[in-house]
């Protein structure tokens, strides 16, 4: 089974600042705030404007950031949590 296609908000609908270990992200569409850890953030700027599932998402960060050692499956499996929780929250949907 394929995976879930996940679309990030479109631009300006989060504002996202850091604050230490947190970062808060602001839904400007459900006037929520929302506190988490990396890698939530970098989920969603690593998002863009296309769907994407967890494999693609893995992809992408892989290009990003030094996961050459962590194993494409491993990534991709902690990849579709994170992204259902994301989708919990509201912050991304279901494409």
């Amino acid at each position: 089974m394929a995976d879930r296609l996940y679309r990030a908000p479109a631009a300006g609908a989060l504002r996202i600042e850091p604050l230490g270990d947190l970062t808060a992200i602001f839904d400007r569409r459900s006037m929520q705030t929302h506190l988490v850890v990396a890698p939530m953030p970098e989920i969603i700027a690593a998002m863009g404007d296309t769907p994407c599932d967890a494999a693609m998402l893995a992809e992408r960060l892989a290009a990003a950031f030094d996961l050459a050692d962590a194993g494409g499956d491993d990534v991709a499996a902690v990849l579709r949590e994170r992204l259902a929780e994301l989708a919990a929250l509201g912050l991304v949907a279901a494409a």
